[in-house]
């Protein structure tokens, strides 16, 4: 009497299958997954505009004026020594260090700006490239 043995596991139809199907949900999620570090730098960089604009406000406050455009947010984390030098800067400053954006560029400071007091903004994902107003310039004249 000859017993026939059942093995166990999968065929290599069974697999494919599997790799087929592995390989359809890949090619759908992959590309959400893959675009949002873009966005999630764009909301620390706005983030960052932010926390820029309130250690602004503070400087005049203490000062009663913002940073000139040649004195930039450096003003925030160092004491300006050129004119005009600001009466009662924090001595611990507002800023522990120069903000760069989430691409590794400065964040760019124009005192007064063309959108109010001052503009605060990153050009982006393009950085050098990008001007200003192009679509990618990530600035505190945006709505929240």
């Amino acid at each position: 009497m000859m017993r026939l043995h059942k093995q166990k596991g999968f065929t290599l139809i069974e697999i494919m299958v599997v790799v087929v199907i592995l390989g359809i949900l890949a090619a759908m999620v992959l590309p959400k997954i893959l675009s949002r570090p873009d966005q999630a730098k764009i909301t620390v960089a706005r983030s960052d505009i932010e926390t820029i604009s309130q250690a602004l406000e503070l400087y005049r406050l203490d000062n009663g004026f913002y940073p000139s455009t040649d004195q930039g947010l450096e003003a925030l984390a160092k004491k300006p020594s050129m004119s005009p030098e600001p009466r009662n800067w924090n001595p611990d400053g507002y800023l522990k260090k120069t903000p760069v954006d989430p691409w590794g560029n400065p964040y760019l400071y124009v005192q007064p700006g063309s959108h109010g007091k001052y503009d605060v903004y990153s050009l982006g994902p393009q950085g050098h490239q990008g001007e200003k107003d192009s679509k990618d310039t990530i600035g505190n004249w945006e709505p929240k």
